[in-house]
């Protein structure tokens, strides 16, 4: 079967203190970052030996490529014949020679740069290193209006093929003119202004996509708990069928792009793991959207 799997591990350190991130300038321990490559190991090996067509998306809470082992499970997954893509979410603080043992036709990254951590001109070469290495890539912003002469700047001088993403800040509200603004750089940013009414709304996890943790533990995405069984003993997949969403909302893209009701599989053809648009130079405007107002929703990460 074609299955579609994000992958989040117990590694919770980051590199970089951004205020909007719970995450901030932790630091994980000596033994729980044991823990956490024993972990990504495992699934790799589960990964590796699979008899299904895999998409695999590495979304963990802190920064995983400054870890030597997310480099190279990226890496040596990204040759194997069964893997159609494995992608992850980034900051780009990393070194980027490690892509040259990678297979740039299935191994793409979902990188976001956060103004104030990192400098700008450092952040732009990575971006144009990893154009000329021919790696698939997306670069985002977070959409607080410190962020916006930065997001302009950044879309005036990527190249005209990466396509740049514009989050909704969590807890901000936006008026029409400010979002038009966000608008302008990122087509699509109204599918993120506001969150979507999904209550009992058709969606592919729990069918198709699935969220697997350190321990294996299988849930149908990142924000429902209920547990479908384990990826390592084949529990969960007597648990795989279609079934409505049980929250009232999904506010984050990693959540909403499998709803059924959206138009995001087609917008994004090809690309959805890496958040990259069948067209990514010029993405499909949002013609119309469902939306619930913000303060509504249930907490996301960005």
């Amino acid at each position: 079967m074609d299955l579609t799997v994000l992958y989040r591990g117990p590694l919770a350190s980051c590199d970089y203190d951004c205020p909007y991130c719970p995450f901030a300038k932790r630091r994980d321990s000596t033994a729980q970052l044991r823990a956490d490559r024993a972990a990504l190991e495992r699934f790799a090996r589960w990964a590796a030996d699979s008899d299904d067509q895999l998409s695999l998306l590495f979304t963990p809470w802190g920064e995983g490529l400054v870890r030597s082992w997310y480099r190279r499970t990226l890496a040596e997954l990204s040759h194997l014949p069964h893997i159609r893509r494995v992608a992850i979410q980034t900051n780009l603080s990393c070194r980027t020679d490690w892509l040259a043992d990678a297979d740039p036709e299935t191994l793409a990254l979902w990188c976001t740069y956060h103004p104030g951590q990192t400098p700008y001109d450092r952040f732009l070469a990575k971006c144009h290193d990893l154009t000329d290495r021919g790696v698939r890539f997306s670069v985002g912003v977070v959409g607080l209006p410190d962020h916006l002469e930065a997001a302009r700047r950044l879309r005036a001088e990527l190249p005209a093929h990466v396509y740049l993403w514009i989050n909704a800040a969590e807890g901000h509200t936006y008026q029409d003119a400010e979002a038009d603004d966000w608008t302008a750089l990122d087509p699509l940013f109204p599918y993120s202004r506001h969150p979507h009414a999904s209550a009992g709304l058709p969606c592919r996890t729990g069918e198709s996509v699935i969220s697997v943790d350190g321990e294996g533990t299988v849930r149908r995405c990142h924000f429902v708990r209920a547990e479908l069984g384990n990826l390592y003993d084949d529990s969960y997949r007597a648990a795989l069928r279609p079934r409505p969403c049980p929250l009232a909302v999904c506010d984050c893209h990693i959540g909403y792009v499998h709803l059924e009701t959206l138009p995001l599989y087609d917008v994004f053809a090809g690309g959805v793991l890496e958040r990259i648009p069948a067209q990514p130079g010029q993405p499909q405007s949002v013609q119309s959207v469902t939306i619930t107002p913000r303060a509504a929703a249930t907490s996301a990460e960005q």
